[in-house]
């Protein structure tokens, strides 16, 4: 394998953890708490902190396990990293969508390769060039291009440390990186006594999970979905891990499917109602009290900080740009300037308007890149003499009313209908005698995909005929 940014690394043999490094992590590590919703409160933390220290020994990074720290995120993203220092994350949700534990084991063992081979060198050097309008020909250049090949979200934009070290940690590898650190990955499960072929079925879990979502949220599915966006391409390396597991020569090993299934049982999944629901082109936020939806073909995220939107003509984020005092125009100024900073813009007038009850006022400025010139938009709205919230929205310069209908869209929730939210969680339940794949499927707390939704989440082919006894995950809704 060539160089791949920190040379080709033996499992076992990275050099240990710097006290630069670990100054660094440690500082850092608050940070990305913050941007990913904090640790999750379940009991899963404990078991996943434990199976995580147990691999990230295997790397050689440390012989202690006491010297890594490893997050659950209360994060509704399939996602998991690590920075250096020996700070190892994982989502709930990418959680829910393993199996056993020898998957989990992988996936960290994966993200532990990359900080052991150290490629989180030229992942710093790349963000700090990202400056603002190098991102903005980089979404102008894919909306000119492909419609699909959107590849940043204004989400990105935001000017705040935190969000900063957070898209540090989560930049994407170059192929040779991901190859690597699937090496490294594959290796650690072989030296703890897992299975090595875990990593490649967790990698087929993530490509199908993958092509649901945007079959879910009506996009292209070769679109880039949220976890290929940093770690590129899962289906295609699914036969390499295949491959870098024969070569081990170990057969068998442990997956630990049942101390895994228990583990996983009752975790929160998708949205937390605490930070707001998405419910298909819907999002809802029970506690503030207000809702709003996209147009058909666009996805969104739901983050600590922001919601991020984004589809074939456009991305946008909703958000709020901190203390309002009932000055709109300095809301609108405040907000535009934390999208662009510096950058030159030709501002608009403002305008104001009334939407389902709601003060609002919306400006629109236009920037200059490489790639051509690109609309921001900023539509904010009053809810009360101290609170404001708004869209802001980038698009091809004229194409801003793309998201008119999301603008009008802007709504409060009723006690009632805030009351009425409730979150999801994963139900790990028995098979009996009568249960099939459409039986267990119709359970499902939602109104479409069902039954596909049930097949990714327990990684099931189409024809898949189940045993009494096999214990398989739902998703309910309800409180726990």
């Amino acid at each position: 394998m060539g160089n791949t940014g920190g040379g080709d690394v033996v499992a076992g043999q990275s050099a240990p953890i710097t006290s630069q490094e670990r100054a660094e992590g440690a500082k850092n590590h608050p940070e990305i708490l913050q941007e990913f919703g904090g640790t999750y409160q379940g009991s899963q933390a404990a078991y996943v902190t434990r199976v995580g220290q147990n691999i990230a020994v295997q790397s050689g990074l440390s012989n202690s396990a006491s010297s890594f720290t490893v997050s659950l995120l209360n994060s509704p993203v399939n996602n998991a990293f690590a920075i250096p220092g020996g700070y190892v994350y994982v989502t709930r949700q990418l959680m829910a969508l393993m199996n056993n534990e020898a998957e989990l084991a992988g996936v960290l063992g994966h993200e532990i390769g990359h900080v052991a081979a150290r490629h989180s060198q030229k992942r710093q050097s790349k963000a700090q060039t990202n400056t603002i309008l190098g991102v903005l020909g980089t979404v102008v250049g894919g909306l000119l291009g492909n419609a699909g090949g959107i590849a940043s979200t204004v989400g990105g934009l935001l000017q705040n440390n935190a969000l900063q070290v957070a898209q540090i940690a989560t930049l994407g590898y170059s192929r040779g990186q991901e190859l690597e650190a699937d090496r490294l990955g594959v290796q650690y499960l072989a030296r703890a006594g897992y299975d090595p072929r875990a990593l490649s079925t967790m990698l087929a879990s993530l490509a199908a999970q993958d092509d649901l979502e945007a079959r879910v949220a009506g996009r292209d599915a070769r679109s880039i979905p949220e976890w290929a966006s940093t770690h590129p391409d899962p289906a295609s390396r699914v036969a390499d891990a295949q491959r870098i597991a024969a070569s081990t020569g170990v057969t068998g090993g442990r997956l630990n499917e049942a101390a895994f299934k228990a583990a996983v049982d009752g975790v929160l999944y998708g949205d937390d109602p605490a930070q707001g629901i998405v419910e298909g082109q819907t999002f809802q936020h029970p506690d503030l009290r207000f809702a709003f939806s996209v147009p058909q073909g666009y996805g969104m995220q739901n983050g600590t900080q922001a919601v991020t939107i984004s589809g074939p003509n456009g991305q946008a984020m909703f958000t709020t740009a901190g203390s309002y005092n009932g000055n709109m125009s300095d809301y609108l100024t405040r907000a535009l300037k934390g999208i662009a900073g510096d950058t030159q813009l030709q501002v608009g007038q403002v305008s104001r308007t009334t939407v389902n009850g709601l003060p609002a006022s919306y400006v629109t400025a236009r920037a200059n890149t490489q790639s051509g010139a690109v609309d921001i938009t900023i539509f904010a709205y009053e809810f009360s003499n101290t609170s404001a919230f708004h869209f802001a929205t980038l698009t091809k310069a004229g194409d801003a009313g793309v998201f008119n209908s999301m603008f009008q869209s802007v709504r409060r929730l009723s006690a009632a209908q805030a009351a009425a939210i409730k979150p999801r969680y994963i139900d790990v339940v028995t098979v009996r005698a009568g249960d099939t794949v459409a039986s267990l499927a119709n359970r499902m707390a939602y109104d479409n995909f069902r039954t596909e939704r049930f097949l990714v989440l327990n990684r099931l082919s189409a024809n898949a005929r189940l045993n009494v006894g096999d214990r398989v995950k739902i998703v309910v809704k309800g409180n726990r």
